[in-house]
């Protein structure tokens, strides 16, 4: 099968590998297609949380197949594993982006996500992802049935929207919040499709891109800012009296919108942080602590979503049609990833093996 195969920054090769067999307790799928993701990007570009630097390991165990947004059909499942999993042959499935020890202090508390062996499809060696023609669910791995009237382009979201939909929850947005979003890439969007459920008083979505902010607003977003043409903090104070927002989420993974989110959000209110960066970011924790009594939420993927979002896909309540803009043969890898990084005219941009 062919594979886009990563071995190093910049060094991305599109190879040919031994098609995966099922043996006890896996299922191999045939790709339909697959999601390119900022951190795949970002992983790509030589990011130091994917390589590691003088202090810390990084996340990626190359020679690996890339790819962590996929959905496939299954094509072979070891004997009687098929009502164990949920699965047929044929069915449209999807395996949660971590497959956990479950014997870890974290997976025993049901924390699964955080798991400490924490192995990623498309960064660690047991681990191959989606990047592929086929690729293998391993033992142990978290498994999803994907209903039959939710078109492939669609479900390759999934991932991505229980990633959205974790931050949301993160988030604890009550009746009467106003709530920020910053980034309005498929992540963000999809954070505000999901705080629009939330029935807060305002969602205010923010973007260096307009057709991104529009995006938004067919998603939810009461308000939208372009920082290139406003003062963001100021605008955000001016709708609330001055105080700031009561929940700010940081999904751009740009340095200057955690500061930005500092100044905007109001004193014991929750900034909760997604994005992962590409370089380290400093700011002032007086602001967190002493001057305004923040609550700093941390989220880390998509645990117990995947069924809710699967859900809102078939009900329709959230329009996947939003967050599509390109699909690229799996060849032609390295024009997606610069077009995700350029962030131009483009969205959600999938590869189709």
């Amino acid at each position: 099968m062919r594979a886009v195969v990563c071995h190093g920054p910049e060094d991305y090769r599109l190879q040919e590998l031994p098609t995966p067999q099922a043996g006890p307790g896996e299922v191999v799928v045939k790709i339909e297609v697959a999601g390119i993701c900022a951190s795949d990007v970002k992983c790509y570009s030589g990011a130091p949380m994917f390589w590691g630097d003088a202090i810390r390991q990084g996340y990626c165990q190359a020679p690996i197949t890339a790819g962590h947004e996929f959905i496939g059909t299954v094509v072979a499942l070891d004997d009687g594993d098929g009502e164990q999993q949920g699965l047929q042959i044929g069915d449209l499935a999807i395996s949660e982006q971590i497959v956990p020890c479950w014997q870890c202090r974290y997976c025993r508390r049901g924390q699964y996500h955080l798991c400490v062996i924490h192995d990623i499809y498309g960064f660690h060696t047991r681990t191959p992802g989606g990047f592929a023609q086929y690729m293998k669910f391993p033992v142990g791995a978290l498994n999803h049935k994907v209903p039959a009237g939710i078109a492939p382009e669609h479900a390759a979201l999934i991932e991505p929207l229980a990633c959205s939909m974790h931050a949301v929850r993160r988030a604890g947005i009550e009746f009467g919040d106003v709530v920020v979003i910053a980034g309005c890439g498929p992540l963000g969007l999809g954070m505000v499709a999901y705080a629009a459920m939330k029935n807060p008083a305002a969602i205010v979505a923010i973007d260096l891109a307009d057709d991104r902010l529009q995006r938004a607003r067919r998603l939810g977003a009461t308000h939208t800012f372009n920082p290139q043409s406003c003062s963001v903090v100021e605008a955000i104070r001016e709708m609330t009296e001055g105080y700031g927002c009561d929940v700010y989420i940081e999904a751009t993974g740009h340095p200057a919108a955690v500061e930005q989110g500092l100044l905007a959000i109001r004193k014991a209110g929750t900034f909760v942080e997604f994005s992962v960066f590409g370089e380290p970011v400093t700011t002032d924790w007086t602001i967190i602590g002493d001057t305004k009594e923040l609550d700093i939420r941390g989220v880390h993927l998509g645990p117990n979503c995947y069924p809710a979002v699967i859900q809102s896909l078939e009900s329709g309540a959230v329009d996947a049609g939003v967050f599509l803009s390109h699909q690229l043969p799996l060849e032609d890898f390295e024009q997606g990833f610069e077009m995700v990084h350029a962030g131009q005219n483009s969205l959600k941009v999938l590869l189709k093996p």
